[in-house]
């Protein structure tokens, strides 16, 4: 098997098992869109359940953190499989058994309104013990709902 369908399988694979088996990202109907060892994106679409505010009818501030959280942990984890050295899935899942945010500020700029929203990440720092990416929230007509920076534990 070539290295590059070993990659797209691996791709696949990581995508369908971060969209479908982590139990509180399934909840808020975040989904993997896509993703490399420098950036990813996630999408949900609106639903009532992930309402803060029912008078105006917009994103709970813990949605929004979550999301940027997810697609920043998203960036890190494809950058940590990245440096490996090989990428059978014990390494793969060793690797990954590490992985958790240490730090995770979230900016707000406006009210999260919209039917989708997409967050996106890419990597500022990847070291031996942690790794830092930067994450934005746009909704589907590209207002920027938010911004964050996520410090994650790699090792």
């Amino acid at each position: 098997m070539t290295d590059n369908l070993q990659q797209k399988q691996l791709i696949e694979q990581l995508t369908h098992f971060w969209s479908n088996n982590l139990p509180f990202n399934t909840l808020l109907g975040l989904q993997v869109s896509k993703f490399d060892c420098k950036t990813s994106e996630i999408r949900f679409l609106w639903q009532d359940k992930l309402m803060g505010n029912p008078l105006q009818k917009t994103l709970h501030g813990g949605v929004t953190a979550s999301a940027l959280d997810f697609a920043g942990g998203v960036v890190v984890a494809a950058n940590m499989i990245e440096q490996l050295e090989h990428k059978t899935p014990a390494a793969i899942q060793q690797s990954l058994s590490c992985l958790g945010t240490i730090d995770l500020r979230t900016d707000y700029l406006r009210p999260g309104r919209g039917e989708e929203f997409i967050a996106t990440a890419h990597i500022i720092r990847s070291g031996n013990k942690v790794a830092v990416a930067r994450m934005e929230l746009h909704n589907e007509k590209g207002d920027h709902i938010a911004f964050g920076t996520g410090t994650y534990l790699v090792g």
